[in-house]
């Protein structure tokens, strides 16, 4: 028997005996000091209930509220019945037959008259009843439909959180556990307000009761005359029925504190007094008041004083508003140096343009920061030109550098560096300018395209455009170099953030599409990857669809990078020709004669890749031949003729175009299955062979002369 009681908690005693001490008070007579006691414990437990409620930051945080209240009403219930027994029985012996409570509330409350008290009693039972259940009762109503209506909702937005994994399984446990809590917090409350409402009307018919049987009782069964029997009866009933509505009042506040709570990290007091706190709410209340004082009418010694307080309230919320802002003003700390931040070690930029001390007047907003505009329509015509958004540039000062040199990074390597003069312009040969001009100025080469130009001074620029050369200021040659610079090196400047910002572009207008290609079976990753060799290969993604749907397409017959490459190009055929010459113009060929062509396919390949490696010696006569090609052709048509391709087997042309990229950058290499079929092509050169002889039709051939998709023949 020890042990069983040593393992009941008295907590656990403690609710089976509240409801067996309520079930006494029903059934069983106490005496009139332990009534007392009672009371006193009724009304304690109100004021602690209704003290709960207004410090719980949240409904929840006092989630037993419904079955608190039921307690109380049955407890506030048992002593009203309790007490009707003592008052019946005991109530011809005077007012504190019942005890001293009752009596209090019944006489001191009240002033002895018990009209008073049913007045006061009836108010307060209007008050509870009409104004404060009805409203509290309303306010579950409306909370629990709502909070029902948006529970699957609430359930379906936390498996979504556990699937796209922003939350642990755990965290989803806990979620669902609240938002079920939630539920059954707001349905409990709609039924506990109807435990106030009842209350109020047994409340009511009790004290008809006390009435009427004290009234009887009084007259036929102790003999007092109908002024005693009203006197004492009636007088203790209304003490009765006021000492259990002032607590069933404030249990109705309690009630409807919680369900017009709304959640925050504040109690109640703490959240109104913060929302009262700004000063802007006192100032128009002193005006209104002053305002009213001011009329003849108007008790002035009444409304000016509290304009006074008001005005008062609003000068001092004033001054503690403006101590707030002082104190939260971040503090300027004087700076530690020992410490190292990483904005002074790491560069977050892909491209920085570094300038000398001497040039930082260029990018000074106080002289137009020339250099700045110049530097953002770069980042914007490359962007145009590429296809997607190049990431943001950086500008910086550089004490490395002499005072009026700049340098050009990309991903901290150095694409280039020249010196300018910022004060001056340059007037570039570009091969127009007269050979007998006049002009004065210190010599140098245009950083950009090496051609020969003077750095002369601004009032000799009419004079250098007159003599035929192109001039421009220094921040124009910043810009014309960085974007000449990073005109070679598209693919470097494209990275998985602007992959998958191109992407999501796409995704809106061809879903569907993006779908068979990311994120399955390409990763962002290998998608980064093959742009960026489309874009080593001339190929700009400025139409994506396209591109995408050639992808989509290749996808179908390989997964293997170099292999959807070689797909996509020959797709992409069209496209790329159309790029170096209009579809009904003959396309200046150049090809490798058959011998040699099969020698570098028979000849020494990448263990890794498998490519092709064309011997050091035969790469550079190749290159050479070709640029010597090129310099001819500009020689004899200059500009205005479309530059030659190569045309090579598609296992050559990796090989090929990596050689080409550096030898001879404007000859653009091309398999035989990225030819389309209606492109009239003429060959204008054999590198290893004979040259060809001319053609004997003027009329272009539609159909080239080439036979096979995968040689070229001698």
């Amino acid at each position: 028997m020890e042990q069983l009681l040593a393992r009941i908690a008295p907590a656990t005693l403690a609710l089976p005996l509240g409801i067996l001490t309520i079930i006494v008070l029903m059934v069983v007579p106490i005496p009139a000091l332990l009534l007392d006691l009672f009371f006193v414990l009724n009304i304690a437990l109100s004021v602690a209930v209704l003290m709960a409620a207004m410090n719980a930051a949240k409904p929840l945080d006092f989630s037993s509220f419904p079955t608190v209240l039921l307690f109380a009403t049955l407890l506030r219930l048992a002593l009203n019945v309790a007490s009707t027994r003592v008052v019946l029985v005991h109530g011809h012996e005077g007012t504190s037959a019942a005890g001293h409570v009752i009596e209090a509330f019944g006489a001191f409350l009240i002033g002895g008259n018990f009209a008073v008290g049913l007045f006061v009693f009836l108010i307060l039972m209007i008050i509870n009843l009409v104004v404060v259940t009805k409203g509290a009762g309303r306010v579950s109503e409306v909370s629990a439909r709502f909070t029902l209506d948006a529970l699957p909702g609430k359930q379906m937005a936390i498996d979504a959180d556990l699937a796209a994994g922003l939350c642990t399984a755990e965290e989803a446990k806990t979620r669902r556990r609240e938002v079920s809590t939630e539920a059954d917090f707001y349905g409990s409350m709609d039924g506990a307000s109807k435990f106030v409402k009842g209350d109020a009307v047994a409340a009511l018919l009790i004290l008809a009761v006390n009435i009427i049987a004290g009234f009887c009782l009084g007259m036929i069964s102790h003999g007092l005359t109908a002024a005693d029997a009203a006197g004492r009866y009636i007088t203790l009933a209304v003490g009765d029925a006021l000492v259990a509505q002032v607590p069933a009042l404030l249990l109705s506040i309690a009630a409807a504190v919680i369900v017009t709570r709304v959640s925050d990290t504040r109690d109640l007091a703490g959240q109104i007094g913060g929302q009262f706190a700004d000063p802007k709410v006192f100032l128009p209340v002193a005006l209104i008041l002053a305002a009213i004082g001011v009329i003849p009418a108007m008790p002035q010694r009444v409304f000016l004083p509290a304009a006074a307080l008001a005005f008062w309230g609003w000068r001092r919320l004033g001054q503690r508003q403006a101590r707030l802002a002082r104190a939260n003003a971040p503090q300027e700390t004087p700076p530690d140096p020992a410490r190292i931040t990483l904005a002074e070690v790491s560069d977050h930029t892909l491209v920085t343009v570094e300038l000398g001390y001497g040039l930082v007047q260029l990018v000074d907003e106080r002289r137009g920061a020339p250099l700045v505009g110049r530097i953002t329509g770069v980042r914007k015509q490359l962007s145009q030109n590429f296809g997607f958004v190049v990431p943001q540039f950086r500008v910086r000062d550089s004490l490395d550098l002499s005072p009026h040199d700049y340098r050009i990074l990309l991903g901290g390597a150095p694409l280039g560096q020249a010196t300018i003069r910022p004060d001056m312009v340059l007037a570039i040969d570009a091969g127009e300018a007269s050979r007998s001009h006049q002009l004065a100025g210190h010599a140098t080469i245009d950083p950009s395209f090496g051609c020969p130009a003077l750095w002369i001074d601004p009032a000799q620029r009419d004079m250098a455009i007159a003599e035929g050369f192109l001039t421009v200021d220094a921040a124009t040659v910043v810009a014309t170099h960085l974007n000449q610079r990073l005109c070679e090196h598209p693919a470097a400047l494209l990275g998985p953030d602007e992959v998958r910002e191109l992407i999501e572009g796409v995704k809106e207008r061809a879903s569907g599409l993006v779908e068979t290609i990311y994120p399955n079976p390409l990763s962002l990753a290998a998608l980064t990857r093959l742009l960026r060799a489309l874009l080593e290969d001339g190929i700009p993604l400025g139409h994506p669809l396209p591109i995408l749907a050639s992808l989509s397409s290749a996808l179908q017959q390989s997964q293997e990078h170099d292999r959807l490459v070689d797909l996509v190009r020959a797709d992409l055929g069209a496209m790329i020709v159309g790029r170096l010459c209009a579809p009904t113009e003959r396309l200046p060929v150049v090809t490798l004669d058959a011998t040699l062509e099969a020698a570098i396919a028979q000849g020494l390949a990448d263990p890794i890749t498998g490519q092709p490696v064309i011997e050091p010696e035969l790469a550079r006569s190749i290159g050479d031949r070709i640029a010597a090609l090129l310099a001819d052709r500009q020689a004899r048509f200059g500009t205005a003729a479309p530059p030659p391709a190569l045309i090579v087997q598609p296992r050559l042309r990796r090989a090929l175009s990596a050689l080409l990229r550096l030898r001879a950058p404007a000859c653009a290499v091309l398999s035989i299955a990225e030819l389309p079929e209606s492109q009239p092509v003429e060959v204008i050169a054999v590198v290893g062979g004979d040259p060809p002889e001319p053609p004997a039709l003027a009329a272009p051939d539609p159909a080239p002369n080439l036979s096979s998709r995968e040689s070229i023949p001698a």
